[in-house]
């Protein structure tokens, strides 16, 4: 959600030209009459609105692309990188992780900060620093910084900022977090979930490239998760669409998350001292790590199958803190029930990796600044 600040330095593009740059981001390359048909625009209006967005610097001409037909080649469009740059931020039970981007979705820098105590005086003052070391090894992104987002654990409380964490970040708990990070940014700020922001990401810079429509599973401290419907994000009545483990009473079920992992690591002899050092050294043949994949599977099968009975996504995608080579082991173990009648199964949705890098969180809250300033707007 917005604070109103003065850093409107560029322009707001129209509907249409947002559903344009939404168009280019995700597909680079594309040319005019691959816009025309996935925007529902006319030939006319996409080659004025192109040219309107060349000038203004944020779209870019390419090289000529044959389609196969008579006539001229298409000429090939992709988003200016250096047109505008956004931070992601991403508040952690135990970490700080914040990533730097550029128009394009591209990460531009990242660093990630273990931090024994997640404090506000401790979150910003190393914030500051992070910040100022990502801004001098991309001095483009000074003058063009355009806003943040903030990805955090737990529900929403009013449809906008108001989150409930776990206690490790009580300090940042029931306020209003874009206006507190806006605060002390001098930025305008949005605010997600961590598994909305993630989605987000992965809706532009991933899956989402392949896929409109599928529902991103967030595992890590918690678990969380996001809708995307249309290339969009479904927030719900109250910010809280994809709040995926409650779907598992807890007095039922152990809830398959990063924590529960690391107790099973300890229990199996391993030694760490919390889920950072687990994620920094993880070895999935660590006794333990099939185990808990055995504990899990039944859940994540469940969470799994209501997800394509209820929402018939194209996808789903685990994603999160979950190291890739533990979520590769689990995802064959996840079954999609279905009664295959007349043995024909019905239309099932593919179960696949996140297709984003660097940490999930921090690169989806990195795009929330630009998805709401210039690309979409949010269901």
């Amino acid at each position: 959600m917005n604070t109103a600040m003065p850093h409107d330095f560029l322009p707001r593009p129209s509907e249409s030209e947002a559903a344009i740059l939404g168009h280019v981001l995700r597909n680079p390359g594309t040319v005019q009459p691959a816009i025309a048909r996935d925007c529902g625009l006319s030939q006319q209006t996409v080659s004025r609105l192109v040219g309107e967005l060349v000038d203004r610097g944020a779209l870019v001409l390419g090289t000529r692309k044959a389609s196969g037909r008579r006539g001229q080649p298409s000429v090939s469009i992709m988003v200016e990188a250096d047109y505008a740059y956004s931070l992601g931020i991403a508040l952690m039970t135990d970490a700080l992780s914040v990533a730097l981007m550029d128009f394009a979705g591209n990460v531009v820098g990242h660093e990630q900060i273990t931090m024994p105590v997640m404090s506000r005086k401790a979150v910003f003052a190393r914030l500051e620093e992070i910040r100022a070391r990502l801004l001098a090894r991309a001095p483009a992104a000074r003058e063009r910084l355009v806003g943040a987002g903030i990805g955090i654990l737990g529900p929403c409380l009013d449809g906008k900022s108001r989150f409930n964490p776990p206690r490790a970040l009580d300090e940042f708990a029931m306020v209003p977090i874009d206006e507190l990070f806006a605060e002390r940014l001098g930025l305008p700020c949005w605010a997600e979930s961590d598994g909305n922001a993630a989605a987000v990401g992965e809706s532009f810079l991933g899956v989402g490239r392949q896929y409109a429509n599928f529902v991103y599973i967030y595992v890590a401290a918690g678990l969380g998760g996001g809708v995307i419907l249309g290339n969009r994000l479904l927030r719900g009545s109250h910010g809280n669409s994809g709040e995926i483990g409650r779907m598992l009473p807890w007095r039922n079920f152990q809830i398959p998350t990063l924590e529960t992992l690391l107790h099973s690591l300890r229990s199996s002899g391993v030694e760490l001292d919390g889920l950072s050092t687990m994620l920094a050294r993880f070895d999935p043949d660590w006794p333990g790590v099939d185990e808990w994949i055995t504990r899990s599977r039944d859940q994540f099968s469940l969470i799994a199958s209501a997800i394509a009975a209820l929402l018939d996504p194209e996808a789903i995608v685990l994603g999160g803190r979950i190291p890739r080579v533990l979520a590769e082991k689990l995802i064959p173990a996840i079954e999609l029930f279905d009664d295959a009648r007349r043995q024909e199964r019905r239309p099932l949705p593919r179960v696949m990796l996140s297709q984003t890098q660097f940490e999930a969180c921090a690169v989806g809250a990195a795009m929330l600044p630009l998805e709401q300033r210039f690309y979409s707007s949010m269901l």
